[in-house]
């Protein structure tokens, strides 16, 4: 069996938003040589997300209403974990949007359902972050 690993780094002008890291997960898939396997896409970070959905920018923008109303920014007094901070809501995005995603490799390939794509979403942005690929198979 083997393995792969790289971490993919963004910097998001913006507080939040949600990119889709596909292309760059299918180059890892190709840099791997990997064709039967699974791959383990996963934010290293507590205020970001990977998820799989579809992409389309209304869902997108519905995301970010949804998610806004569950756990505002504003006012960041709200929050106990903000005493000398201001990214709870942040933490909050990311429970509810997860951690990780898992894929199936075959044929080389990323084994998806119709329309779907892998997104990195984050919550806390104006700053480095990075994502973990992580590939076993044969």
């Amino acid at each position: 069996m083997k393995s792969y690993r790289k971490e993919v780094w963004f910097n998001v002008p913006t507080r939040r938003a949600f990119i889709n890291i596909t292309p760059k997960v299918e180059e890892c898939l190709i840099e791997s040589g990997i064709k039967e396997g699974l791959i383990l896409v996963n934010a290293m970070h507590i205020t970001a997300s990977v998820f799989i959905n579809d992409d389309e920018p209304g869902l997108h923008h519905d995301y970010d209403v949804w998610l806004e109303k569950l756990a505002p920014h504003q006012p960041v007094s709200q929050y106990h974990h903000n005493a000398g901070e201001d990214n709870a809501d942040a933490h909050m995005k990311r429970q509810i949007m997860g951690r990780e995603v898992m894929v199936a490799v075959t044929n080389g390939k990323l084994d998806f359902g119709t329309w779907e794509q892998i997104f990195y979403g984050e919550f806390d942005g104006k700053r480095e972050k990075r994502v973990l690929i992580k590939i076993i198979g044969e």
